[in-house]
């Protein structure tokens, strides 16, 4: 018997050798093992032979192909399995509006940015994951503090004080200063916003006012100061970059205007988690200017800006995006009363749904019912409205009416009989039992997939400023973009990674007790994301705690285009560790804290001179195994195809100089390489530090892993030059 509802996975060869092939490879031993047969031609006797070994060989892998391989296949699809859909990359857009507006505005959800469209390739679309509120930002108060504490306890209210608010919320008065009349770092100037307002993720502009060339006594280009706000649980950057400050740090330094009275725009971008919160008896949403220390060699502020009036105002918002195209509403076609019915959704692969995201029947009657997704039928009743979707080849299908011989039940309850009275029963004949497992919608019903969402893959792995077009026209609205990467987008789950998901799911049955649980159910809450993960004992000896690391998916085109990734690529996002920690903490013991983090990632940087081959003297050869030689790097130094397996550079292993040799020498036109020199790349405060490896060898640490990638600022890609 055939069912239709259980998944359909693919067969594949673990040998798919042919026979031609194998008679060639006999045939290219023979030199080797037996020198003296010379005669390889048809009719020689030996040559019979080895095509008659070669059958046979051929015929045992034929078998040996289908029956162990299928019946694993088999066995997976009687346990449910379903091959995973691909995981929608994620990414935060902006949008910003032609001109402010008087009015709160919203922008809708599910609206569509994608890439430009190009000749070889087709837009990647991206659609916003819930509405935007753009508020009207209002200033309620100006406050300064000597100290940049996190939680502020002493605040003085000078500027308010010698200040008045107007109708429009413009703060003006006479001039006034920011910080100390001696500024030290910490000093900082708070801007508390209406708490009525709503501007989680909005984009803002201040406006303000002062004299022209204030003797600050800093170097415009790199103020010492950071722009900061509030999320609720940290002090985080606002100031995207310093372009985006036109008073360079209240200098008002070269603003183009002649007058003694100098304005400019600092351009702040929100957090979308920006809670109203009070501190010292002031209630509101939090901005603050910091005064830092300088780096070495900058001048820090002499004396404390001084100004005159400030305001704000919206330009624009961000919001997050799940690279997806929404079909709404989309009609299957009508049901014939019959049991296991099957309908084909118009669009493939279909991402995870939520709640919003199911199956509306409308009966004859025209009542509507809305339909409840399940994994399988195993727990449904006649009666339950369930259906089946897989994700994959995107099929719908309803609940199968099971004809099972009663031979079984009849010989229980004979069995039964006869312990009780010890007397003999008399046995009808064996008979058919029908059993329907989930509902059959009525004949006549119209079937309509009200909501589901397509897309998804690692070429949503966008790079940053690349979602500029709108699809849909949104009113007020003047342009988008991206200024961050999309990450965590993940391609379909393939037979073999299946293969291997498996074994370790049956062995957790989800549940996470040991350390190898943890990794193997964070793994399977990611959808994808997330491309491994370990917990090791090193981070584990807090009773009561388990720390898992792990590192998601990236975008891995971008190595055969020579540029690696970044490890920026690898950051995990609120989104992803939240989507992770809830799924662990359903299946931990009790008493247990699960903590997420990332590994500690160091760039390394290759430097070397190769020899080519004089049969690749041609300048264009030459380039093209200099690339291979590149992308052969920035491919063997990396997180996820790394390593000399390919599956990754291992946790805590260093990189020597005899790794990159056996590396290079392996690509075709190399003949000699030169002095390999190894720099690392470490992570220090909000930068990198580009140094060489001490003694050669790149160390990244017991649980650190490598990586690559190219920056011209850092100097992180590799250098490799030509020996003639």
């Amino acid at each position: 018997m055939e069912f239709d509802f259980l998944p359909k996975l693919p067969n594949s060869n673990l040998d798919d050798r042919t026979f031609k092939e194998l008679v060639e490879e006999c045939l290219l031993r023979v030199p080797r093992y037996c020198p003296e047969w010379t005669n390889h031609n048809p009719s020689d006797p030996g040559i019979t032979m080895v095509e008659l070994f070669g059958w046979l060989t051929d015929q045992m892998m034929m078998r040996f192909n289908q029956v162990p391989r299928r019946n694993y296949v088999a066995f997976l699809e009687l346990l449910g399995i379903r091959l995973q859909p691909p995981a929608p990359a994620h990414t935060a857009i902006t949008f910003y509006l032609a001109a402010s507006l008087p009015e709160p505005y919203q922008i809708p959800v599910a609206v569509e940015v994608a890439t430009e469209r190009t000749e070889t390739e087709e837009a990647i679309i991206f659609s916003t994951d819930r509405p935007l509120i753009i508020g009207l930002p209002l200033i309620n108060h100006l406050l300064t503090a000597d100290t940049a504490e996190r939680i502020p306890n002493v605040l003085q209210d000078r500027l308010s004080t010698r200040w008045s608010r107007n109708t429009s919320g413009d703060w003006t008065g006479c001039e006034q200063t920011i910080f100390n009349p001696t500024p030290q770092p910490g000093n900082s100037f708070y801007l508390v916003l209406d708490p009525a307002q709503s501007l989680e993720g909005n984009v803002i502009a201040l406006h303000f006012t002062g004299e022209t060339a204030t003797p600050t006594g800093i170097r415009p280009e790199t103020p010492p100061r950071q722009w900061q706000a509030w999320d609720g649980q940290t002090w985080v950057p606002v100031l995207m970059q310093e372009s985006d400050d036109e008073t360079c740090g209240f200098s008002f330094y070269n603003t183009g205007s002649t007058s003694d009275i100098q304005q400019g725009e600092v351009v702040l971008h929100l957090p979308q988690q920006f809670p109203v919160t009070d501190f010292a008896s002031y209630r509101g949403r939090w901005l603050r200017c910091v005064c830092t220390t300088p780096d070495m060699g900058v001048p820090t502020y002499s004396n404390s800006p001084r100004l005159l009036s400030v305001s704000a105002r919206s330009i624009g918002g961000t919001i997050d995006a799940s690279q997806c195209l929404l079909v709404q509403d989309e009609l299957l076609g009508e049901s014939d009363g019959q049991p296991g019915q099957s309908f084909q959704l118009q669009s493939q692969p279909v991402l995870p749904r939520d709640e919003t995201e199911f199956l509306s029947i409308i009966l004859p009657s025209g009542i509507q019912q809305d339909w409840q997704e399940v994994t399988d039928f195993a727990d449904s009743g006649p009666e339950d409205w369930h259906y089946t979707l897989d994700s994959l080849t995107g099929m719908v299908q309803f609940g199968p009416l099971i004809r099972e011989p009663g031979q079984l039940k009849t010989a229980t309850h004979v069995r039964s009989q006869q312990q009780s009275h010890g007397t003999t029963v008399l046995t009808t004949p064996p008979q058919l039992l029908e059993r329907q497992y989930g509902a059959v919608p009525p004949r006549g019903s119209m079937i309509t997939m009200g909501a589901y969402r397509t897309g998804g893959g690692q070429r949503g792995n966008v790079q940053p400023h690349t979602l500029r077009v709108i699809k849909s026209a949104v009113p007020y609205v003047a342009s988008v973009i991206n200024h961050g990467a999309a990450y965590h987008g993940a391609d379909a789950e393939s037979l073999d990674n299946a293969v291997l998901r498996v074994p370790r799911l049956l062995r957790t049955r989800d549940r996470a007790v040991t350390p190898e649980d943890f990794e193997t159910l964070a793994i399977e809450a990611s959808q994808g994301a997330v491309a491994r993960s370990i917990c090791p004992q090193q981070i584990n000896s807090q009773p009561g705690v388990v720390n898992v690391m792990l590192v998601p998916q990236a975008n891995t085109a971008t190595i055969d285009t020579a540029m690696g990734i970044s490890p920026e690529s690898f950051d995990l996002t609120p989104q992803l560790t939240q989507q992770v920690t809830q799924y662990l903490d359903e299946r931990r013991p009790l008493g247990i804290q699960v903590k997420l983090q990332s590994p500690e990632y160091v760039g390394v940087t290759v430097k070397t001179e190769v020899a080519i081959d004089a049969a690749y003297g041609a300048p264009e050869a030459q380039q093209v195994i200099l690339h291979d030689l590149q992308v052969a790097l920035y491919r063997f130094l990396n997180p996820l195809v790394g390593g000399r397996n390919g599956h990754g550079w291992p946790f805590g292993t260093a990189v020597h100089p005899s790794d990159i040799i056996t590396l290079l020498q392996g690509i075709t036109g190399v003949r000699y390489l030169g002095a390999v020199m190894l720099y690392e790349l470490r992570r220090q405060d909000n930068g990198w530090v580009r140094q060489l490896a001490p003694d050669n060898v790149v160390k990244p640490g017991p649980l650190g892993l490598v990586c690559s990638w190219a920056d011209t600022q850092l100097r992180s890609g590799h250098t490799i030059s030509l020996i003639n």
